[in-house]
């Protein structure tokens, strides 16, 4: 019965979006003189990624570099019309001068269905987006980092440790996902949640097989994700979901153990659960909301999903571009070891983020391979968008239209970065880093609604390759497939075939 009411209803609604297609009078960018690609009825200008003919960051940058001119093109996304926004200028006021008029994200979840997802920090919208944000920015002040700090250098010396010995003991070929989703697992357990976890010696715990688990998307669970973001009445009447019921579950217990276990027991870390746990001593009428369990859950959850597999994935990107370049992992390890000369083997935070190539490197990685492949905003104030070439109309934006900033394109464009495709981390040094536009980069988003945990991921990544350049020479792997291309198969970037890294002690 159910899966004729489904077929009925996707029937119905294929039907009506021909229908619509075939039968509408006028283009929604061609009234407007806006450039787009040609579109594809039910599917606009998606068919390329469902059915695996493209990858997503390949798709955009190909609709970005098809006109040269426009400050902003169309983008059919399904049914919904987007306007993809290329002029730097017009980013900058879309996203900071004129932030009011654009606060929101799509969200991509129901909460009543999916809470886990539908009530964090990214999901939530106007003026309840304002008062969580509110709360918890002071989690990732340079003071929190820095008493932070010690927990990361522990879990990534552990790590290291942990890898030098598995080499010693079989082959030296690693899955990089697979080691650095360990690590960042770890870090954000006992950074975030107050827990101790060695994934490395424990590798099925619950923390990392279920966060791996509600992080990867490939094959069907893609097809979900696009099909819950674009047609949510219909997967809301069948109670799709991304994140199934175990992991909420888990997540759910973690934080109502671990809040239990603080109040009985006296504990206070400086984190974001012990944030959003003082919210329950606000007297009535103060400004900052009490937080139930469930949403301090939602709040954690997201915190460790963008944390878990985005900072990884950035890890082994880093790592196969230093494994590609023997002559800038020779520069970071001379630059790490005189670090550990100055400070006797026991590096400072301060130390840490005085490493001008270290963070050089950090920030070409994030530049070359952003990823965040799109930021998106949603109109909640009427807007006028300039004629995107001379000769055409404004475009007015109304509350509920969707934008789109191409972020990976813009960080591979050559107007703005010469010879775009090549590693280059001399880039952001002092003597080079000005000489480019500084608003052509933005790997963390821009504006008052940038990622909140940018400072967490950039200090996550910068001791990890600290300590494993001290410790290990890395080199690509054989199973590595060159030159390397992104996969076809998943929403999110990753290698075809995977990160495959050598790792060799140092001597």
């Amino acid at each position: 019965m159910l899966e004729v009411s489904l077929s009925t209803v996707l029937a119905a609604l294929a039907g009506l979006v021909v229908i619509y297609y075939f039968f509408s009078r006028e283009n929604y960018f061609d009234k407007y003189g806006i450039p787009h690609p040609k579109r594809l009825a039910i599917f606009g200008n998606m068919a390329p990624l469902i059915f695996q003919r493209e990858t997503f960051v390949g798709h955009i940058s190909n609709i970005y570099n098809m006109f040269k001119e426009p400050k902003y093109v169309g983008f059919y996304d399904f049914g919904m019309p987007v306007a993809m926004i290329r002029d730097l200028d017009l980013i900058k006021s879309i996203t900071v001068k004129h932030f009011d008029h654009f606060i929101d994200h799509r969200g991509f979840t129901d909460p009543e269905i999916e809470p886990l997802f539908g009530n964090n920090l990214f999901s939530l919208r106007g003026d309840r987006w304002r008062e969580i944000r509110t709360l918890l920015t002071p989690a990732f002040t340079s003071s929190k980092m820095k008493g932070m700090f010690k927990l990361m250098s522990e879990c990534a010396n552990i790590f290291t440790d942990a890898l030098v010995k598995q080499v010693k003991d079989r082959a030296n070929e690693f899955s990089s996902k697979d080691i650095f989703t360990r690590y960042t697992n770890d870090a954000i357990a006992t950074c975030a949640f107050g827990i101790a976890v060695d994934s490395m010696k424990n590798p099925d715990n619950d923390f990392y097989v279920l966060g791996r688990q509600a992080t990867t998307f490939e094959g069907l669970k893609s097809l979900k994700f696009f099909l819950i973001r674009s047609f949510p009445l219909i997967t809301k009447l069948f109670r799709m979901k991304l994140i199934d019921t175990k992991c909420e579950e888990f997540f759910y217990k973690l934080v109502k153990d671990t809040i239990a276990a603080r109040d009985a027991q006296g504990i206070t870390r400086p984190d974001m659960i012990q944030l959003m746990m003082e919210t329950r001593g606000n007297k009535p009428g103060f400004k900052t909301p009490e937080l139930s369990i469930e949403n301090m859950t939602s709040q954690a959850f997201i915190f460790f999903f963008g944390g878990f597999d985005s900072t990884a994935t950035t890890m082994c990107f880093m790592a196969h571009e230093i494994a590609s370049n023997p002559d800038i992992q020779k520069k970071l390890q001379e630059e790490i070891d005189q670090v550990l000369e100055k400070e006797n083997g026991n590096p400072s935070y301060e130390s840490i983020n005085r490493m001008h190539y270290l963070d050089a490197t950090v920030n070409e990685t994030l530049r070359l391979h952003a990823i965040g492949v799109v930021m998106d905003r949603i109109c909640t104030k009427s807007y006028e968008l300039p004629p995107t070439v001379p000769g055409a109309k404004p475009l007015m934006l109304n509350p509920g239209d969707n934008i789109w900033i191409p972020i990976h394109a813009i960080h591979r464009d050559p107007q703005y970065y010469p010879n775009p495709d090549k590693f280059e981390p001399e880039r952001f040094m002092d003597d080079e880093k000005d000489t480019f536009n500084q608003a052509a980069y933005m790997p963390f988003g821009i504006g008052p609604r940038m990622c909140i945990g940018n400072r967490f991921a950039l200090l996550e990544i910068k001791v990890l390759f600290f300590y494993l350049l001290a410790k290990c020479n890395i080199t690509l792997s054989k199973k590595m497939i060159l030159p390397m291309r992104l996969s076809k198969r998943s929403f999110t970037l990753i290698a075809d075939g995977g990160f495959w890294l050598d790792i060799q002690p140092r001597k």
